[in-house]
């Protein structure tokens, strides 16, 4: 229901926007087929984050799933044919190292190492997943799909992968006040973070906008330690370093 509503207001939102830009759309073929394709994956990687933050810390789920960029990288080399330089390289590597620290530092400390590992292979998953939808985007786009209807596609899948998350997952589809609440403040950030990275880019370089926009793991850590549900350490410190160091080379490349 908490994905559900996220949907709900960002569509509103942006609807809301569109008119008043008086935004035209094109709904064509192209524009459906990988709208909707991107949207689910965007949908899956969300939900899958959400599952995965109920057993690790911040730090670890939001580093791993702002790492993503890797994962583009690397299905951008197979099926967008982009080559692969060594800064990609060194940046894939240094982003590996990053998330083994914080692995490596939880799973000492986990009681139930099962859980914790199937947990972290579902960050990882949503890690993948979002990747997927950032080629899927791309590979819209360049076949001159209509951004602005993309964009509602996008919010619009969440309300679907909401109802069906609800279903599989709390067996119910009840709407409670504290949900609401929950679901209006995130909706209201989903919508402020899409639409201030898409002036971001319009307005200034991709190169710089993304990578910035990626570097969120820095102030979920920090918002982490300062609402006390994390303790910072030396280790977990490096580790959120040489994901910056590989965010910052992968956006280089």
């Amino acid at each position: 229901m908490y994905v559900f509503g996220i949907g709900v207001v960002w569509t509103v939102l942006q609807v809301i926007t569109f008119r008043v830009q008086d935004t035209t759309f094109s709904l064509d073929q192209n524009t459906l087929l990988f709208g909707l394709v991107a949207g689910v994956f965007l949908t899956i990687s969300n939900i899958l984050l959400i599952e995965s933050l109920t057993y690790i810390d911040v730090s670890l789920g939001s580093t791993i799933y702002r790492l993503n960029t890797i994962g583009v990288i690397v299905l951008s080399v197979f099926f967008l044919r982009e080559p692969l330089g060594l800064l990609k390289s060194l940046g894939i590597v240094s982003g590996i190292i990053g998330v083994s620290l914080l692995y490596h530092k939880q799973y000492r400390s986990s009681t139930h190492s099962t859980v914790f590992i199937v947990s972290f292979a579902v960050a990882v998953s949503a890690s993948l997943a979002r990747a997927a939808y950032g080629v899927t985007a791309k590979a819209g786009i360049s076949q001159n799909a209509d951004p602005n209807a993309m964009l509602l596609l996008f919010s619009s899948s969440w309300i679907i992968g909401g109802v069906c998350y609800a279903r599989l997952r709390e067996k119910r589809f009840r709407l409670t006040v504290k949900k609401a609440l929950y679901s209006l403040l995130s909706g209201i950030l989903v919508f402020l973070i899409v639409n201030f990275l898409m002036l971001a880019i319009k307005h200034g370089e991709a190169s710089i906008a993304i990578p910035v926009a990626n570097l969120s793991f820095v102030i979920a850590l920090f918002l982490s330690i300062v609402l006390k549900i994390e303790v910072l350490t030396p280790r977990k410190l490096c580790a959120v370093g040489c994901a910056v160091v590989s965010i910052i080379l992968l956006s280089q490349a």
